[in-house]
């Protein structure tokens, strides 16, 4: 850029007025018009080592929890201690009271790690309750379900985790057969079988379990859970336990899996996969 002649030659006068000005606490914007300096270059030069006044810098948002870290900081506290009481990350402290001296130790390494740990446990603690208050949320939302919302919930759920039909022709396999081991997945099931007119007496059970687990206590649960006598179900199928494994399928909650047949099906399968179909357009749409 050029400039007129000898607009800058007195640079130690101009630098002069530029200084007096910023220290009567000017703007730079306000200096280059009073001085007339359009070059942003000379401008630097002219304010060298001059700070900016304070109305002119932009308010931080994190200003009030930097100058409480490094009040905490003074009081002798630790990165840990300071991070469970701002919720601040121990990268930002130590930018924050970097220049500040280090506290001199007061506690034993095994208190400081027992006091950094029930920081980490509260942090636990506090994240656990969030997500159990967004689940609640989420639940409580829901209220009751409408016949259609049911019964597409049903489809769903069926065309997930039900058998299919993958003949042709006389090798076709319409007919409604389900296993879960999820006792809440079994419940929708049988309440959409309910709302499709499905009558108890076409309903028949099976458990699935390894052979090593409680099968009895299994067997009840599943018989409880349904609302049927254990008597009346199906034979359990055992599964051989693979020595190979380590899967012992012991655990006190272990109770294998629930199948649920419907006799007399095959007008429901075709039902329920044409509505699967059409969910899947309905969705198309949507988009």
């Amino acid at each position: 850029m050029t400039h007129a002649p000898g607009k800058y030659a007195d640079f130690e006068g101009l630098r002069e007025r530029a200084v007096a000005l910023r220290r009567a606490g000017l703007s730079r914007r306000q200096i280059r018009d009073r001085l007339h300096v359009d070059n942003n270059d000379i401008l630097n030069r002219l304010l060298e080592g001059e700070p900016p006044p304070e109305w002119t810098k932009r308010p931080n948002a994190k200003d009030d929890l930097r100058e409480r870290a490094r009040e905490l900081r003074l009081q002798g506290w630790t990165y840990d201690q300071i991070q469970v009481k701002l919720g601040c990350s121990k990268s930002s402290i130590s930018l924050w009271v970097r220049d500040l001296p280090k506290p001199e130790r007061k506690r034993s390494t095994e208190e400081a790690a027992a006091i950094a740990r029930r920081g980490w446990e509260e942090r636990l603690r506090i994240g656990e309750e969030e997500r159990r208050q967004t689940k609640e949320a989420a639940k409580q939302s829901i209220g009751t379900l409408s016949n259609r919302e049911l019964f597409l919930a049903g489809v769903v759920l069926y065309w997930a985790e039900g058998a299919k039909d993958k003949g042709q022709g006389r090798q076709r396999r319409e007919k409604l057969q389900f296993i879960n081991s999820d006792p809440n997945v079994i419940r929708l099931y049988l309440r959409w079988l309910e709302s499709m007119g499905v009558e108890r007496e076409r309903l028949r059970f099976r458990v699935n379990i390894h052979e090593s687990a409680d099968v009895a206590a299994a067997e009840a649960f599943w018989a409880d859970l349904v609302g049927a006598d254990a008597s009346c179900f199906q034979r359990t199928v055992l599964k051989k336990h693979n020595p190979r494994t380590n899967r012992k399928n012991t655990a006190a909650r272990y109770r294998g899996c629930l199948a649920v047949y419907v006799t007399k099906s095959a007008d429901l399968y075709r039902r329920m996969e044409g509505a699967w179909y059409g969910i899947v357009l309905g969705a198309d749409s949507a988009i």
